[in-house]
């Protein structure tokens, strides 16, 4: 008989240096499966700005306000989980967790190791989030080659070969490449990264060659690095794309084989689940 899943619910927080994606995690609904057989399924994510200037208390204050508004009171919240790349939100991440629900907050992957050997050459110069993004695509994919492409604040490229983490290429995002166009360019008009079609099309607007260009661009870069990192690896790859621009980026492009966009936040799920 298999375990019953716990009535305990998880906070999954991806601190970036943009913006901070949380995660609720609880017991599936009927028809929901947890990732790679976990007993918790993600149930709902937000999105809100990395503030330098916060405190525990606004950290933990906006953590209470969307765990309430998921109906859950704060003793249902067994741990804090998190990924993260700015160190100066760590320390307050700690005392939010503590203080507004008596749990600890553990780091992917400080306190939750990843079963993946990373042959990074400075393995700690290696981001979290990157770490649990090849993780969490090892999981779903537990057979073969990987190439995982995250579409954040910045483009990475992550491969994964068998059990081992070989590294990755780092490229500019596509929503910081559109800010650095609008915000340096005072005529060009606002940005909606939006394709009309499969199919590339010449702009007749301002606008339309910015959507095409970037849209049809990080499109042909995909195809272009995958097609590059495939030629060093031994035999085919899977390609997983995430991160909240990769639907978009499908709708143009049959380079990716999946498209899971809370990649990072189901690994921080599976890392917290797989811990000894």
């Amino acid at each position: 008989m298999e375990n019953a899943a716990p009535d305990t619910h998880l906070l999954l927080v991806d601190v970036g240096n943009t913006n901070t994606k949380v995660g609720l995690a609880g017991p599936p609904p009927a028809g929901l499966a947890g990732p790679g057989g976990a007993a918790r399924a993600l149930l709902d994510a937000y999105s809100l700005p990395t503030d330098p200037a916060s405190t525990p208390d606004s950290l933990g204050l906006d953590l209470l306000a969307l765990a309430r508004h998921a109906g859950l009171a704060p003793e249902q919240v067994e741990a804090v989980v998190v990924s993260s790349v700015a160190p100066s939100q760590d320390g307050k991440l700690r005392e939010a967790a503590r203080r507004f629900f008596g749990c600890p907050a553990l780091f992917v992957p400080r306190e939750l190791p990843l079963p993946l050997e990373n042959r990074y050459a400075r393995p700690q110069g290696v981001g979290a989030d990157r770490l649990v993004t090849a993780f969490a695509a090892r999981v779903l994919v537990p057979e073969g080659n990987l190439i995982v492409i995250d579409f954040g604040t910045a483009t990475t490229f992550e491969v994964v070969v068998g059990n081992a983490y070989l590294g990755g290429l780092i490229g500019p995002g596509v929503l910081t490449s559109a800010r650095a166009l609008a915000t340096g360019t005072a005529k060009l008009p606002q940005i909606s990264l939006e394709a009309a079609g499969p199919d590339i099309e010449v702009g007749r607007s301002t606008s339309t060659s910015l959507n095409q260009g970037l849209v049809h661009g990080f499109a042909a870069m995909a195809e272009g690095l995958v097609a590059r990192l495939s030629r060093t690896l031994d035999g085919p790859a899977t390609v997983v794309a995430t991160g909240g621009f990769a639907p978009a980026l499908a709708k143009v492009t049959d380079c990716f084989d999946r498209v899971e966009p809370d990649l990072l936040l189901n690994g921080l799920l599976l890392a917290y689940e797989r811990k000894g």
